[in-house]
Order: structure tokens, then sequence, then C-alpha cells
């Protein structure tokens, strides 16, 4: 099964280029569009992220070389669009990178904060640390 495969430098291009919200918002969407479909025996509770009013599930795996892939689903199409750009963010990155990696200063630096509610702020923030917690997990039984 493919993993995830969206190029972060390219979100940030587009996010640069597009300067009015109503089509940073449809960006999203296609994004979340273009998340491989994810498995029905992966829509376990060790994938999902409780914490997220939208159900997400998020899987990291570990590649050749410790790289680490990712795979993402959600049930609703903007946070989805999230998902997809969580895990651009992530894709291609060793444990010790995704560990130090400042996701909230990439959100923010998308100006994505600034159009999330809340408890979207909140959900993603879950995200980020679920991440970090598996890829720990998982190199903790690599070693």
């Amino acid at each position: 099964m493919e993993t995830f495969s969206i190029d972060y430098p390219r979100v940030v291009e587009t996010f640069e280029f597009l300067q009015d919200w109503d089509a940073r918002y449809h960006f999203i969407t296609e994004l979340g569009e273009k998340l491989e479909n994810y498995p029905d025996e992966e829509r376990i509770d060790l994938y999902l992220v409780p914490e997220c009013m939208s159900t997400v599930y998020i899987r990291a795996i570990r590649g050749s070389g410790g790289f680490f892939t990712f795979r993402g689903d959600c049930d609703t199409s903007t946070v989805k669009g999230v998902v997809a750009i969580l895990l651009a963010m992530f894709n291609g990155k060793t444990a010790q990178e995704i560990e130090e990696f400042d996701a909230d200063a990439e959100f923010e630096k998308l100006g994505l904060f600034e159009h999330l509610s809340p408890s979207r702020h909140v959900g993603v923030y879950a995200m980020v640390q679920r991440v970090k917690r598996q890829v720990s997990a998982i190199e903790l039984t690599q070693d």
C-alpha cells in the first residue's frame, strides 16, 4: 500500500501564492482528497486521535534508513486537508527530526491557526502529539 506523498515545500509555496482564504480552504480540501485510501483494518484505537471532534486516524510507518512515512484519514473534508498538511510536514523525517520539529510554528507560518476554530486548534495539537508518540514508540521497539 502507498504511503503519504504530498510535498510540504510545495504546500508552503501554494499558501504564499494564494492570498485569498477561500482559495486556501479550497486548496486544503484538495490536499485531503489526495490522501491515499485509508485501510479499514487500521481504523483502530491505536491510530485514532480521540481528542479531535472529527474522526481522525494517523499511522506512522518507519521505513528503511529510519525515515518515516504516514497514512491518515478524517471524516470531514477541511480537517482531512489539515491532516494532509501535517503529514506532509513530517513525511521523510527521522524520529529525531520529528521530535524536534515545531509544527505549531509551521501552522502559524501558514496562518492556519487564525482561521481555525479553537476546538480545531486543540485537535491539530493532539494530532501532532499523536504523531510524535507513535514515532517514539516505534523507535523504542526498533532499538
